[in-house]
């Protein structure tokens, strides 16, 4: 499944936003995993928050492949 970003024109009827075509599940997910990544840079508060999230992010993109290439 490709990744459909937010459009700014968000609809809540049916399963589905009309805007960006992800459903309305995946939509409050990506919100709440969001959420807590902010929560987890104001708590630890770091100096370079753009490097976190750089590594975080890489660290999850090979995780995640890796366990796709084992399924």
């Amino acid at each position: 499944m490709k990744f459909s970003p937010c459009t700014s024109q968000c609809t809540s009827d049916g399963t589905h936003c009309q805007g960006c075509g992800r459903t309305h599940v995946e939509i409050k997910e990506t919100q709440r995993l969001v959420a807590k990544l902010v929560g987890h840079l104001v708590d630890y508060n770091y100096d370079d928050p753009e490097r976190f999230l750089e590594l975080t992010s890489a660290k999850a993109l090979k995780r995640a492949k890796a366990i796709l290439e084992d399924k």
